[in-house]
């Protein structure tokens, strides 16, 4: 990639940063809310699904950002911000005047450049911080387009003397270069809430506002203590190791800095003869005592220039998470590591949907959680379940790209999935017709569209009837629970079938007629297809003796019945369980669902979908308490009951909990994200 010349005009930040007040605001960094700020490969592969531009970038022309160069409305998905080019989907837009108004979507606003967004209750306008005062925050105008909020920041981008240019799909932005001119690390001020913890605070020192991004690593190895003896066994750590963090701003550090938090390489290995007196050394540099390996123990692990970034990398011990603070006159980052780094938020994101975030208290317990609140009357808002693939209910993806790819404005993962043959594992239904079939009686939501839902325990009754009263359960529709009996198979599994089990009894019906049978032979063998006029019946086990009253030629009919009957007039259907709130009383009996022993006493991530009081839709993501591990089962329902829930479901977890919001996932960083079979998305058409 040709790096872009910095053009930028060196122009006041007094609209943008009050640089004579040192109030800051404040950024939420843990770890299901990296995500508001993370860039990486796995999030470019998949956040906006344009691959990652590898042509040259070309320079720019001096032009301010409301240059009327452009005559014509254009988009695009991504943005190079100071030569590199990451995904971020933007529009500009000519005014009547022959200027141009450009647009950048909240989610690439925030994970580039690191503005944070503060409590709203107009959709129409969104106050920001950045390196600026909170009192006296900018507000910008929002405008709502295929399932993205985009912001104009025109006036912005010219206060800051933004560069900003338009080459086919990407929006060029060059931003004026910054110099980090130290990086010191001490502890925060005492702090009511967490007395017994001695916490660390890292400050940057910056000569103007430059974006920043936080990205969640991977956790640190412990290397083993060497011990005299080879043979000693060395017992495993009981403690969980640290996580790595790092944060990146478009920026140089000076030398000094570098030189301060970079380890020494290894010592060579001594080449005089041991009864030789080493020369005497001068006096010891402070700056080069560090160890000649990385401590996982020492916070600030690295400092390095990379492309005319820095990156400062850290070591956050289990449980804690960075919370970022931007300070102007003088211009900082301040990052504190805390248990509780989430901040609490309230946004009207849309017409219809807010956002929210904060700190649930149970007992002596603190879980954060992270929700959106959907008003199912708005006009123009649906409610529809999503599923990775549509033309086939075999795959996986991340729900963020699931959601971008049915252009949903919000999403939630779903029901349970086999993550091994990616097939489901609960009920989908949806527009009224059944995709999968729910299994082992478990909780599920349905509801109508008029914002009308219903909670409860869900078993579906299929019945094949053929000649002569002979009546059959069908056990299982398009699901990847496999168990012995009748399971039928229809075009939305896909366009073929291969056999689960070894020596299932195939037949194939077509206009409400058997034209076929045979054995299927091998599991995972041979595909057979599915009519697009009919469907696939599959024997297994004892019901392949159904086969012989089932010749060719036999005229078929299905009747479908739900029990409870209160599902049946319901158009969409999600399942997952175990059901936690009905009628506003916790009901969790995750044993009568059949979930294992291990999955109750669980304690991780969890995904909820509730209403409320009010009629209002919640999706909600629940992460790990402060200072631990994520709820139980019993708490996730106590938990939404303290939310306001009258009913409510628990949704698939750990891994899977992801909650999508307008081109970015607000409680976790993508990478971190498994990928999963369906989820359950919110729509706005205007």
């Amino acid at each position: 990639m040709v790096k872009m010349t910095n053009c930028c005009c060196q122009k006041n930040y007094s609209t943008v940063a009050n640089q004579s007040n040192h109030r800051c605001f404040r950024m939420t960094v843990s770890p299901f809310i990296a995500t508001l700020l993370y860039l990486s490969a796995t999030y470019a592969a998949i956040a906006q699904q344009s691959p990652t531009n590898t042509k040259p970038v070309p320079r720019l022309a001096p032009q301010s950002p409301g240059s009327p160069a452009i005559a014509v409305s254009s988009s695009g998905s991504q943005i190079s911000l100071n030569g590199r080019t990451l995904p971020g989907t933007w529009l500009q837009k000519p005014t009547k005047a022959g200027q141009v108004i450009t647009y950048l979507s909240d989610g690439s606003f925030r994970q580039l450049i690191g503005v944070d967004f503060l409590n709203s209750n107009n959709p129409a306008r969104q106050p920001i911080a950045w390196f600026s005062l909170v009192t006296k925050p900018v507000i910008l105008a929002t405008q709502l387009s295929n399932g993205y909020r985009y912001l104009n920041i025109t006036n912005f981008a010219r206060t800051a003397g933004w560069q900003l240019q338009v080459n086919g799909n990407t929006l060029i932005i060059a931003t004026p270069k910054a110099q980090i001119t130290n990086i010191v690390q001490n502890l925060q001020p005492a702090d009511a809430n967490i007395a017994t913890l001695q916490l660390a605070r890292v400050v940057v020192d910056l000569d103007r506002p430059t974006p920043w991004q936080v990205t969640q690593g991977l956790p640190i190895k412990k290397l083993p203590t060497p011990t005299a003896d080879p043979d000693t066994v060395i017992p495993k750590s009981s403690t969980q190791p640290n996580r790595e963090w790092t944060i990146t701003l478009d920026g140089i550090a000076e030398p000094q800095l570098i030189q301060r938090y970079t380890p020494l390489p290894p010592a060579p290995p001594p080449t005089s003869l041991p009864d030789v007196v080493p020369p005497p050394t001068s006096s010891p540099d402070p700056l080069k005592q560090l160890p000649s390996t990385l401590d996982p123990e020492q916070l600030i692990q690295k400092v390095e220039v990379v492309n005319n970034q820095t990156i400062v990398t850290l070591s956050v011990p289990f449980g804690l998470s960075p919370q970022v603070n931007t300070v102007a006159n003088p211009n900082r980052l301040i990052i504190d590591i805390r248990p509780d780094a989430m901040v609490s938020r309230n946004i009207a994101w849309a017409s219809g949907l807010r956002w929210r975030q904060q700190y649930v208290n149970l007992g002596t317990e603190r879980f954060p959680v992270v929700l959106v609140e959907v008003n199912p009357r708005t006009v123009g808002l649906q409610v529809k379940p999503i599923w990775a693939n549509p033309d086939t209910l075999i795959g996986t993806a991340p729900i963020i790209q699931t959601a971008q790819r049915y252009l949903a404005v919000a999403a939630i993962n779903g029901g349970y999935f086999n993550r091994n043959n990616r097939l489901p594992l609960g009920a989908i239904r949806r527009d009224g017709q059944w995709l999968s079939s729910p299994i082992l009686n478990r909780g599920a939501i349905a509801w109508n569209d008029s914002g009308q839902f219903y909670f409860g325990r869900l078993t579906l009754e299929e019945t094949l009837i053929a000649p002569n009263n002979l009546r059959l359960p069908i056990m299982f529709l398009n699901s990847g629970y496999v168990q012995n009996g009748i399971a039928r198979y229809t075009p939305s599994w896909g366009t073929s079938y291969t056999p689960l089990t070894d020596n299932e009894v195939i037949l194939i019906i077509q206009n409400n007629q058997v034209t076929n049978q045979f054995l299927g032979g091998k599991a995972n063998q041979t595909a057979v297809p599915i009519p697009q006029d009919g469907y696939l019946l599959t024997l297994r086990g004892n019901a392949v003796s159904n086969a012989s009253q089932l010749p060719i030629g036999t005229a078929l009919s299905i009747s479908t019945a739900t029990n409870p009957t209160n599902f049946n007039s319901y158009p969409h259907i999600v399942g997952a369980g175990p059901l936690l709130v009905q009628n506003s009383q916790v009901v969790l009996d995750a044993k009568a669902e059949k979930f294992s022993n291990a999955f109750i006493a669980e304690k991780a991530i969890r995904s909820g979908i509730c209403t409320t009081t009010t009629g209002t839709l919640m999706i909600a993501a629940v992460h790990n308490r402060a200072g631990g591990p994520g709820p139980t089962l019993a708490e996730h329902a106590q938990l939404m009951k303290l939310l306001g829930c009258v009913n409510a479901l628990n949704l698939d977890g750990g891994s899977s909990t992801s909650l999508y919001l307008g081109g970015q996932l607000l409680d976790r960083s993508p990478s971190t994200a498994a990928r999963v079979h369906n989820g359950i998305g919110i729509f706005l058409q205007k």
